[in-house]
C-alpha cells in the first residue's frame, strides 16, 4: 500500500449530474436504499453516504456546470447476485449478466439519468502479489 506524502489525505466526496433532482433522490434513497444525509434542493444538491465515501448528487446545469454523466462508479456489496436481485425486484434494469473476473464479482446498471453504476465484490484479498 502507498503512503501518501501530499497534502491531500483522502476523497471526500465523488459528484454524480442529474437533471431531476427529485427523481436522482428517489433512486439513491428509496431504490438502491442508500441513507441520505443532506438534500438542498434550493442548492441543487443532495447527498447520500455509502459507509467510506458520500455520493454528491448534483444538478450540475442549475450550478453552472456541464452535465456529464459518470461512466462507472463501484459499490461494494457482501453479495452482487443476491443485491442484484433485490434491485430488480425494485425496477432495476441490468446490462448483461454479472460478470466474474477471477477475483471480484460485478453487475452493471445505470441511474435514470444514465449514470453507470455497478454492484461490486472482490473476493480475492489484496496482495503484494496481486495488487
Amino acid at each position: 500500500m502507498t503512503t501518501l506524502t501530499g497534502p491531500i489525505t483522502g476523497v471526500d466526496f465523488v459528484s454524480i449530474p442529474t437533471h431531476d433532482l427529485d427523481a436522482a433522490v428517489e433512486f439513491y434513497g428509496s431504490t438502491l436504499g442508500m441513507p441520505r444525509s443532506m438534500y438542498r434542493k434550493d442548492r441543487n444538491f443532495a447527498e447520500f453516504e455509502t459507509g467510506n465515501l458520500t455520493l454528491s448528487i448534483i444538478d450540475a446545469e442549475a450550478m453552472g456546470l456541464e452535465h456529464h454523466p459518470t461512466s462507472n462508479l463501484a459499490l461494494h456489496v457482501d453479495d452482487v447476485q443476491e443485491t442484484r436481485s433485490l434491485l430488480e425486484g425494485r425496477g432495476v434494469q441490468f446490462q448483461g449478466d454479472t460478470f466474474d473476473t477471477g477475483v471480484c464479482h460485478m453487475a452493471f446498471f445505470a441511474d435514470p439519468d444514465g449514470n453507470v453504476l455497478m454492484l461490486h465484490h472482490k473476493y480475492v484479498p489484496r496482495t503484494p502479489e496481486n495488487a
